[in-house]
């Protein structure tokens, strides 16, 4: 069997790529922004604080949750979600080393 496109890059390109593509809508964005604000696990509030529709939200938490940049419990009929706090050290890691590596670019030699 052939390789696939993903295995053509490295594991850290792959983790970055899919990383992007959870923070790749403004929702997504704002929901994330929310939670680190909040700093605690929420349900119902993205409904009023962002006002989108109950299951435009579920489907970005779906991509969050995906990517792990989430983790949910489910109480009763319904899930509370929150920041997960391994994972975003994870991405902070991933997203700093990318971003550091413009210090070793000599800005007199750029096109």
């Amino acid at each position: 069997m052939g390789i696939t496109k993903t295995d053509l890059f490295t594991k850290e390109q792959n983790q970055l790529a899919t990383l992007a593509k959870a923070f790749a809508h403004p929702a997504r964005v704002a929901i994330i922004q929310y939670l680190l604000e909040s700093n605690k696990c929420i349900n119902n509030d993205l409904v009023n604080e962002l006002g989108l529709a109950q299951s435009t939200i579920s489907q970005h938490l779906k991509e969050l949750k995906n990517a792990d940049l989430i983790q949910g419990n489910i109480e009763g009929v319904s899930m509370s979600y929150c920041i997960n706090p391994k994972k975003w050290e994870s991405v902070q890691k991933l997203f700093n080393g990318m971003f550091d590596r413009l210090a070793d670019c000599d800005p007199g030699n750029c096109c």
